[in-house]
């Protein structure tokens, strides 16, 4: 998926999908436990070009980015812990990142280091998308197994969110291939794709608005997870 995440225009082949997940994200900062700490860290793993930073910086957190190959201030190097003492984290975050993981021990371990006990894991990642290598692309879960890959490490999953449902979905596949077909032709080939992606716009809104809830949740293209760290006993 493409920037601007946090408010893509209408006419965007993909726009839809990103605002539906950054409205339920800004719903979900605002519906976050409230941490006992001044300036409170958010360490967002993946963060690419970090279009969520303004939402959690808003918020009063310590917003860092991390990555393998975007710039960032943290760099990732597979196989190696981050440079980021144990338990300083308040959130570790995540979007759309995991299903270009293929070791997701190493990868969910290293966000579980990073969080405190009281700290929350905000994760997003795609129920049913197209291929996308970013320069890979592994996996695509169902809700009950994101929920089983994050609870099998430690995790407590304390919200689920599935976002864009199966008939509005569809739709959302039928945008991004006339896109790619109508903007290999100059400049009336990409109006003609923003036309047509607003069409598609309006009838995803109306399509999820028809769609039950549970179809949305159990048919998702992207969910939106909150966990916290399993208590030990």
């Amino acid at each position: 998926m493409t920037a601007p995440r946090l408010q893509p225009p209408f006419w965007q082949h993909d726009a839809y999908t990103l605002r539906r997940l950054a409205g339920a994200l800004r719903r979900l900062i605002a519906g976050l436990p409230p941490v006992q700490r001044t300036a409170p860290r958010a360490v967002d793993l993946g963060a690419g070009d970090a279009p969520y930073r303004p939402l959690f910086e808003a918020a009063g957190y310590d917003y860092l980015a991390c990555d393998i190959d975007a710039p960032a201030p943290l760099r990732i190097v597979p196989g190696q812990p981050l440079a980021l003492a144990a338990g300083s984290a308040a959130l570790v975050l995540s979007f759309q990142v995991l299903e270009h993981v293929w070791d997701l021990d190493a990868y969910l371990g290293e966000a579980h280091r990073l969080l405190a006990d009281d700290g929350r894991l905000v994760l997003s990642t795609h129920g049913t998308w197209l291929y996308h290598p970013h320069p890979t692309d592994f996996r695509r879960w169902t809700r009950t197994g994101l929920q089983a890959e994050l609870q099998s490490r430690g995790f407590v999953c304390e919200r689920t969110v599935g976002l864009v449902g199966p008939l509005a979905w569809t739709t959302q596949f039928r945008a991004i291939g006339a896109a790619q077909l109508l903007r290999r032709f100059p400049l009336l080939g990409s109006l003609l794709a923003g036309l047509l992606s607003s069409l598609y716009h309006l009838r995803m809104i109306v399509e999820d608005a028809l769609t039950p809830a549970g179809w949305i949740d159990d048919n998702a293209a992207v969910y939106l997870v909150q966990a916290r760290k399993a208590t030990a006993r």
